[in-house]
C-alpha cells in the first residue's frame, strides 16, 4: 500500500493520475497546506523541504518502506517500480524524461509564479506579472510545437511526461485566459484526449475529494498565508 500526502495542487494531481493509471493501491493523507501543516515536525520527517506531494511505499525496494518526495522523482520511482509509462528504449525513454524535466524546470515554476503574482502578491507587481505571464506563454508555445508533430510529449506513447504536464496545461483557459486557448489547438486537443482516460477521470474525482477536506487559499488566515509564502514576519529579508 502506498500513502500519498497531498492536496489539490497540480503537482499532487500528477501523482493521483499516476497511481490510478498504474492501478496501485493507495490511501490519501490530506495535508492542509494553506494552514501550514507541511511545517509540522512529523511532516518534515517525510520531506524536510516542507512540500507536497510525498509518498510512503510500504512495499519499497527490498520489500522495505520507502519515502519519496518531489513529484518528478515520484513519477520516475513509480514508473520504475511497475515498468510502465517510461519506455524501455533508451532514446525514447530520454525523450520522455526530457519533457518531464521541462515540466519540472519550466512549466511548473513559470505557471506557479504567474499564479502567485496574479492571485497572491500585493499591487504594484506589474513587472513580475508580465514576466511570468510571458514565460508561461513561451513554454506553452514550445509544447504546442512539440504536440503539433507528436501524439504525446515523449513521442507516440502516453508517459509520465504527459502525467506531469497535463495538470498544469489543462488550466490554460483559467490561468492565461480564453483567448490563449485558440493559440494552442494541439495542447487543447491533447488535454481533451487525456481528460477522457478512465484513470484520469478517477484521479480528478479523488482530487475533488481531497480539496473538500483541506482549506482553500481564500479561506486561510492571513498569517498562515504569510508563513506559506515566506512573507511578512516570515520573510528572510
Amino acid at each position: 500500500m502506498i500513502k500519498l500526502y497531498g492536496m489539490g495542487s497540480p503537482n499532487v494531481v500528477k501523482i493521483f493520475i499516476a497511481l490510478e493509471e498504474l492501478g496501485l493501491p493507495y490511501e490519501v493523507a490530506p495535508v492542509d497546506v494553506f494552514t501550514g501543516k507541511q511545517f509540522d515536525a512529523e511532516f518534515l520527517k517525510l520531506n524536510p523541504n516542507a512540500k507536497v506531494p510525498v509518498i510512503v511505499d510500504n512495499e519499497g525496494p527490498g520489500g522495505k518502506p520507502y519515502t519519496c518526495f518531489e513529484s518528478g522523482a515520484i513519477l520516475l520511482y513509480l514508473a520504475e517500480k511497475t515498468g510502465k509509462f517510461l519506455s524501455h528504449d533508451m532514446a525514447t525513454k530520454y525523450d520522455e524524461i526530457q519533457w518531464l524535466m521541462t515540466q519540472m524546470s519550466t512549466v511548473g515554476p513559470m505557471f506557479g509564479q504567474h499564479v502567485h503574482f496574479i492571485r497572491f502578491a500585493p499591487k504594484g507587481n506589474d513587472y513580475a506579472q508580465s514576466r511570468y505571464t510571458t514565460q508561461a506563454m513561451r513554454v506553452s508555445e514550445v509544447i504546442e510545437q512539440r504536440l503539433a508533430h507528436h501524439a504525446y510529449l515523449g513521442g507516440a506513447h502516453y508517459s509520465v511526461a504527459d502525467m506531469a504536464t497535463f495538470p498544469w496545461l489543462r488550466n490554460i483557459p483559467a490561468l492565461l485566459g480564453d483567448t490563449a486557448t485558440a493559440k494552442f489547438p494541439h495542447i487543447m486537443a491533447w488535454v481533451a484526449k487525456i481528460n477522457e482516460r478512465p484513470a484520469v477521470k478517477a484521479a480528478l474525482a479523488k482530487v475533488d475529494a481531497v480539496r473538500a477536506a483541506t482549506t482553500a487559499f481564500d479561506k486561510a488566515a492571513a498569517e498562515d498565508l504569510d508563513k506559506v509564502f515566506g512573507r511578512g514576519k516570515f520573510a528572510a529579508a
